[in-house]
């Protein structure tokens, strides 16, 4: 029966890797099949159209040439953002960013969850978050839910 400890490729499907720069007798010694001189002899360049990223033969590289622009700050927050509508679809009880995990609506429990107030919630709904929206807020509460903020 075969199973992951016994697995093997189909005969003659798998050839060894060729063993360059090993001595004459080896078929591929000295320049290892590279020819001479070259860039497709030299190290670290694969020659013509291929090899170091970004270089432009000497010319002065796109990404020197284009200018800076604006700035990311070091501390920001990048919110998992959650609908009331979403909200609506999950069973009765407490609404957690684990439940959210859970229910696929959220990527990870550990980051950070905002609550938006699109669409309608049509019953009392507790729910625990890291923020609110102003408009989110006021229908959970408006229903006799309560809001929580973590953290």
């Amino acid at each position: 029966m075969a199973d992951l400890s016994n697995l093997r490729p189909p005969e003659g499907s798998h050839r060894d890797t060729k063993r360059l720069g090993r001595g004459p007798g080896s078929g591929q010694g000295k320049t290892a099949g590279k020819g001479h001189k070259g860039s497709m002899a030299r190290a670290g360049h694969s020659g013509p159209g291929g090899g170091k990223p970004h270089f432009e033969g000497g010319q002065m590289p796109l990404h020197r040439r284009l200018p800076k622009r604006g700035f990311t700050p070091l501390d920001r927050v990048e919110y998992q953002v959650v609908n009331l509508w979403q909200l609506e679809a999950l069973a009765e009880g407490d609404v957690t960013p684990e439940t959210l995990k859970a229910h696929g609506l959220i990527g990870h429990a550990g980051r950070p969850v905002k609550v938006l107030g699109t669409g309608d919630l049509t019953r009392k709904v507790n729910v625990s978050a890291h923020r609110f929206s102003k408009s989110a807020r006021e229908k959970i509460e408006g229903l006799g839910g309560s809001v929580q903020e973590i953290g």
